[in-house]
Parts: structure tokens; sequence; C-alpha cells
């Protein structure tokens, strides 16, 4: 079977992961989860700053004087496109004119036009272009998923998904606004990424908000929340300026709730186990007695560790290999892609005029 060389455009913290995911392997929290990826190899990489030309020479790969002399190259198969978000669809165009498959980080583009020229161009080509939305095999996401699948709370009316950190947005090119900056291309493109994968069913109407307490000229964290066309409201969040976190994920069902407070997926259960003890002693507050919220007794709910799902990220780029081959289709498909890219931009539309939004994105293909 054949094996295939690929090369980094953009050799920065992302483009030198994926580096170290396809030549070493995964890693977490300072540990090694696993070797790299079977039948690919990264062998080279371009990059406009002379150390990270310095750093690829340094661990063994070939140092391309230029882009244009990395997509001559007959030896490279694939193309990682790791730069800064504009610059994205000019690159992946030249990669796929040039008869590579291709490999994009996110955000993919800038809005849905910028990646309809590029689905388009990929067909004319018949190459595999493909968007690394990574965070689909994060072990916190498909955990929360497989409560909902499984109905672990009966009917879920409501999911909150969390990601905040305190200090503030990047000083780099992700604080401007011609670079693509801002929390909702940054990050809000993995949250609502898995919120579309998680919930089936087509999003009714979106309702946005931006915080800018560091960055005038871009989101420095977003409030959004989608409501679905089966009543479920979901809820995702990033925010820069919090020096304390709310959980990761915060799950609400007829019959129970999930708690996740980070990455870790660390975090509980509760469910109710006897509905006919409905009643309360009252709690004393300082302004006086109530029943609707004192805590439930331990004889009517049980807490339970929660399912949690493992994963390996090293299967993103073993699909990419198989789908090359003819063998599989791609799990992360381009459809899924432009939903995504949909949301944001009625996030967007939504932030602009104040109100909530019709979201048109479930017209495209799944």
């Amino acid at each position: 079977m054949k094996n295939y060389n690929l090369a980094i455009l953009g050799l920065g913290g992302m483009g030198n992961w994926h580096r170290e995911l396809v030549n070493e392997g995964a890693w977490f929290d300072g540990k090694k989860l696993g070797g790299g990826i079977p039948r690919l190899k990264v062998t080279g990489a371009f990059d406009i700053k002379a150390d990270r030309m310095k750093f690829a020479k340094d661990h063994g790969l070939h140092a391309y004087g230029s882009m244009k002399e990395l997509l001559a190259d007959p030896k490279i198969d694939i193309v990682l496109v790791s730069v800064p978000n504009e610059l994205h669809k000019p690159y992946v165009l030249k990669a796929l004119e040039a008869g590579k498959h291709v490999v994009c980080e996110k955000p993919v583009a800038l809005n849905s036009r910028e990646l309809q020229t590029m689905i388009d161009a990929s067909k004319k080509a018949k190459r595999v272009f493909v968007v690394h939305q990574n965070r689909r095999w994060d072990e916190d996401y498909l955990t929360v998923k497989t409560i909902y699948d499984k109905k672990l709370l009966g009917e879920v009316f409501r999911i909150e998904s969390r990601v905040h950190g305190s200090r503030g947005i990047p000083g780099d090119w992700r604080s401007l606004p011609k670079h693509g900056g801002g929390m909702v291309l940054d990050w809000g493109v993995h949250i609502l990424d898995q919120a579309l994968q998680m919930i089936p069913g087509k999003v009714v109407k979106v309702y946005a908000t931006f915080t800018h307490v560091t960055n005038e000229l871009v989101d420095d964290g977003f409030y959004a929340e989608m409501t679905f066309e089966n009543g479920l409201v979901f809820l995702c969040e990033v925010g820069t300026s919090n020096f304390i976190n709310l959980p990761r994920w915060y799950v609400l069902g007829r019959d129970g709730t999930a708690l996740l407070e980070d990455f870790s997926c660390k975090g509980k259960i509760v469910r109710i186990t006897d509905y006919s003890k409905n009643d309360a002693v009252p709690i004393r507050t300082a302004a006086g007695l109530t029943k609707t919220m004192a805590p439930r007794t331990k004889d009517t709910i049980k807490e339970e560790k929660l399912p949690v799902i493992k994963s390996d990220i090293r299967d993103f780029y073993k699909n990419v290999i198989a789908t090359i081959d003819g063998k599989e289709k791609l799990r992360v498909t381009l459809d899924s892609v432009m939903r995504n890219m949909l949301l944001m931009e009625a996030i967007f539309k939504s932030v602009k005029t104040g109100k909530p939004v019709e979201f048109e994105g479930q017209k495209k293909k799944k």
C-alpha cells in the first residue's frame, strides 16, 4: 500500500502540533499517548519566518525556499495549510491547483462564499479536501454526546458548553479583523461544531452577544444560544476574562443533571430514582423559608460516574488516508463544515442586529 508524504505550510504552533502527531504520536498533559500515523510522514515545511525554517531543519524536515517550491515537489502528496485565517483560501486553492490533497486548519475560511469556492476547486481538482475539526475527538464532548444519545438523563432540554480563560484574546494576528481574529472563529468554530454534531435536528433560531473586554476590534468572548426544533436550547459560550471558570459542560434533563468540570472529564451525573417522594423539608434563609429550592433527600436521587468515552485523535489522519485510498468517506464532511460556517455567520448577524435570527444552514446538505 502506498505511503504518503505531507508538507506543512505554516510551521507555527498548530503546524508543529501536526508534525508531532503524524511523526511522533499524540501528546496530552505532557504524556505521549501513542505512536505516529501509519503510512504518513511529514517530510517538509515552508514558513516565512527564518527561525521556523531552522526549526524544520533541526527536526529532520526539508525546509522549502518558497511555497511554490513546496507545491512543485512531486514527492509531496498532502499539504497542510496552517497559516493565519485570511490566507486559508488562497493557499488551499494553490495547493489544489498543484494536484495535492489538502488538510486545512480551522476556521477553514472567513465566510461561506470563500468556503464554497474552495469546495468547488476540490471537486474540479478531484482531490481530497478536509478541514481539521479536531475537537470532534475530544473525550469530554464524546462523553456528553453519549449521555444525550443514550437518554441517560431522560429528555434533555438544555445543554451548556463553555470554554473559559483569563488571559484575554491573544495579541497576535488573532486580535485583528483583517486576519479573521476573534473568539467566534477561534474557539466558537469548535464548540459550535460540536453542538451541530451532537443534536441532529434543525436549529430554529440563534441569538448571540459579544464581549470586548480586552479588544475593541474583535470579539474576545461571546454568548450564543441556539434553539433546536425539538425545543432543546444549546448555549455555547467563550470567555477570555474569566478568573473563575464555569463548568465545561452542564446538561439538564427531565430525569437528572450531568456536570463535566473541564477537558479531563471530571464530573458526575445525578439522576432521580423516586418520583413519588417530591415533598421537601423547607430550608431557612434570612428572608424566609423555601421548599422549592430545598435539596432533595438522598433516598430520591443517585449519583453516578460519567460514561467517559475514550478516543484517539490519530483517527482523523487515518480517515484522511483511508479516504484517499478510496476505502472510506471523510468523517469531517464539507457539508458539515459549511453548516458550521453558516451558523457562525448567523451569530455575527444576530450580534449586528441585536435580535434572534433564523438559521438557514439546515437547507444545506448535511
